[in-house]
């Protein structure tokens, strides 16, 4: 048995062909056949059966496929992290999707400048994907809302920001200048929300759900982008209460107070556990509790954009 065997056989069982995993692999199917023939003959099982629409695993073929793959990502860290004992270090970021647009940039920029030779890529995912990023080993470390483990793995999570929210809306909007309002009071107003939606496992998701509110969301490709259709009068948004300050001040949204808001969270920092995080993921979580990153944090949008060559970002599902 082969470790070129086991990658072969666990994208045979990921992709369901043994010409899709060629194809994958980048070599010929008899190729693939024969490392699958292999493996056959020395485990003395199957491991998989022909059907109609593709392949069946055997009970020893689901059991060899688990393997490999915890094998084949095994391997892969172990490539990255003698590569970087040598040369640059190179840390995948995922942030959820609030945390992406407001912080996370500024937070990763001013790391690598105190960590030059740590390249990043920072990617954009949803709450659900984060914590299976991380158990798959597709990404080093997550920032923002805490995700709950994958099943029979375990994280290690650090709170680095806290944030509150508040709900806005135009001065011109029908529940402007009402003294107190409740969840029944919000409940025919359309919200507005970042591409993240009201994120899952985040606080905002818990006020909604203890206040009975199952709003209409309506999602935009930013906050920001959302924030411009509120202030034109349409609909309301749970907006970051630092990031709507000036409006407040300019008069141009106003404060709804509505029952059990501010809505008070935190985001996190959050790496592997069991001893599986790379050094580069454990120095940017110690990273985001220094005074350096609150620097960074407190700093002006048009700083923050000055150092970010070393950060790729994009969307991941």
């Amino acid at each position: 048995m082969t470790f070129a065997q086991l990658r072969t056989f666990a994208l045979v069982a990921e992709l369901g062909s043994l010409r899709a995993a060629a194809n994958a692999l980048g070599v010929s199917e008899p190729a693939v056949s024969a490392a699958v023939a292999a493996l056959r003959a020395d485990l003395d099982d199957p491991l998989f059966r022909r059907t109609g629409t593709g392949i069946s695993l055997t009970p020893g073929g689901r059991a060899l496929a688990t393997r490999a793959r915890e094998l084949v990502r095994l391997a892969d860290r172990t490539r990255r992290e003698v590569g970087q004992a040598s040369t640059a270090g190179h840390l995948r970021v995922l942030a959820t999707a609030a945390c992406a647009e407001h912080v996370a940039g500024a937070v990763v920029a001013a790391f690598t400048r105190r960590v030059n030779r740590t390249a990043v890529d920072l990617t954009v995912g949803s709450t659900d994907c984060a914590a299976t990023a991380l158990a798959e080993d597709v990404a080093d470390i997550v920032l923002g809302v805490r995700p709950a483990p994958a099943p029979g793995s375990l994280t290690e999570s650090v709170p680095f920001l806290r944030y509150e929210r508040i709900v806005v809306a135009a001065p011109g909007h029908p529940l402007s200048g009402r003294a107190r309002l409740g969840a029944a009071d919000l409940a025919r107003s359309p919200w507005l929300t970042g591409p993240g939606g009201i994120e899952a496992g985040s606080e905002e998701e818990r006020w909604a759900d203890r206040a009975g509110l199952l709003p209409d969301v309506e999602e935009h490709e930013s906050e920001a982008a959302a924030l411009a259709v509120v202030r034109s009068g349409s609909g309301l948004l749970l907006a970051l209460g630092h990031a709507v300050a000036v409006d407040l001040r300019n008069g141009t949204l106003v404060r709804l107070p509505v029952e059990g808001t501010p809505v008070t969270g935190l985001w996190w920092a959050t790496i592997p556990g069991e001893g599986r995080a790379t050094s580069a993921a454990r120095a940017l979580q110690r990273f985001l509790t220094t005074p350096d990153a609150t620097s960074a944090l407190l700093s002006r949008p048009g700083r923050q954009d000055r150092a970010r060559p070393t950060v790729r970002v994009e969307l991941w599902s």
